[in-house]
């Protein structure tokens, strides 16, 4: 009988340090996301010293939008996603970078600010925020050409 809790005391301690180690870990998934910042308020807007992006560097292609899934979630950045707010996700501009978008079909445009990484489909440049997509009518069509500029 001895033995029986024993063995009952070493499996229950082998499932709660197997359960606390798989909780660590997704910390650490977090941190080692390209362009993760571990102070947020600081990635508003680029500072003295940090990589920043040369202006009137141009970008060509498809333009995407998101939002209702991701509203209040923490960005890569660390800020909270607002979709009402005009913001953008790049793959490796830095954060705080402000990008002139111009939809090349219709030209309407917008100004964006990046917070975020993406977008995660293929041939795609940029993923704008839910209102920053409807500024260049991409709420009826998803997704379209456009030219983003680096302005600040």
């Amino acid at each position: 009988m001895i033995l029986n809790r024993r063995i009952i005391f070493v499996v229950l301690a082998m499932f709660v340090a197997v359960l606390l180690s798989s909780c660590a870990d997704g910390n650490a998934k977090i941190a080692s996301r390209q362009g993760y910042e571990r102070f947020p308020e600081d990635s508003q807007t680029p500072q003295k010293g940090k990589k920043t992006a040369p202006i009137g560097k141009v970008m060509k292609g498809q333009a995407s939008y998101y939002g209702p899934g991701f509203d209040g979630k923490k960005t890569a950045s660390g800020e909270i996603f607002n979709q009402n707010a005009m913001t953008c996700a790049h793959k490796t501009l830095p954060f705080g970078t402000k990008l002139r978008v111009v939809r090349d079909d219709t030209g309407a445009s917008v100004e964006v600010r990046v917070n975020d990484r993406g977008p995660f489909v293929r041939d795609r440049i940029i993923d704008l925020s839910a209102a920053a997509g409807k500024k260049l009518g991409l709420d009826k069509v998803g997704h379209a050409k456009v030219t983003a500029t680096v302005i600040e």
